[in-house]
């Protein structure tokens, strides 16, 4: 009997090790696309191979953690990861140092505080009055930021697994069947869409092309004719607008 147990457990190893290994190699083409996309906003310095071998650790522990029964799509479940990973490893090389925290936290402190006051989504002039600054130093600041303004999609909540769970899991996923937080999932899912829905016209079709159809910003700046620093801007801005609406509701 005892040999039997034995053969059915050394099976169903060997069944969960095939299944892991499935998941790893077919989603190392996401691994590329996923550290290319963030490696473009980044120093040429940085080491993309580091980036890649972080990215490819956070693929095999999604697939060693991951439980299907759960309901959540694969997909969502290791794009969390691969994010993950490679942000610990930004910090580790600290580039995502407290100067660049400081000057996000300054934005979006100054978007909360006019929105309140205004009762609208405030200007670029009008933020950049407020801070004290002109608007070509606002303009430069909105670049130096914004990739921390996609980072920052990530840290915004907590399932009730305590695993993260941010803006950036509701806008890329279109066909979330059973998230493990439902009731969450579907809260914030109906606030983001309000609140894209008020952003300037702009800011949401740079949002919409950059989430949903996953355009960097070199092809959005070629569909509206502007340049791709002024297309990394209003992402930024946008990112800045989402957040402080978002946190209205937390």
């Amino acid at each position: 009997m005892n040999c039997v147990v034995k053969a059915y457990q050394e099976e169903s190893q060997r069944a969960a090790n095939a299944s892991r290994d499935e998941l790893i190699v077919s989603h190392l083409p996401l691994v590329k696309f996923l550290v290319g996309k963030i490696a473009s906003q980044l120093p040429p310095h940085l080491d993309r191979d580091d980036l890649i071998s972080a990215a490819i650790v956070g693929l095999i522990t999604a697939a060693e953690r991951f439980d299907p029964t759960r309901g959540v799509q694969f997909k969502t479940f290791v794009e969390q990861r691969i994010r993950g990973t490679i942000m610990d490893e930004l910090r580790a090389q600290d580039w995502l140092t407290r100067s660049l925290r400081d000057k996000f936290k300054r934005l979006e402190r100054a978007f909360a505080i006019l929105e309140q006051q205004l009762g609208r989504n405030p200007s670029s002039e009008e933020v950049a009055k407020a801070m004290g600054i002109e608007l070509h130093e606002y303009f430069r600041l909105l670049e130096e930021v914004h990739f921390l303004s996609v980072v920052s999609l990530d840290d915004s909540w907590e399932d009730e697994d305590g695993s993260p769970f941010g803006l950036l899991d509701v806008i890329e996923d279109k066909a979330i069947d059973n998230p493990q937080n439902q009731l969450m999932q579907r809260q914030t899912v109906e606030l983001l869409a309000e609140a894209i829905d008020t952003l300037p016209e702009k800011e949401r079709i740079v949002v919409t092309l950059y989430y949903y159809e996953e355009l960097n910003l070199k092809e959005i700046g070629a569909v509206l004719s502007l340049t791709e620093s002024r297309i990394c801007q209003l992402h930024s801005q946008a990112i800045l607008r989402l957040r402080t609406k978002m946190k209205q509701h937390r």
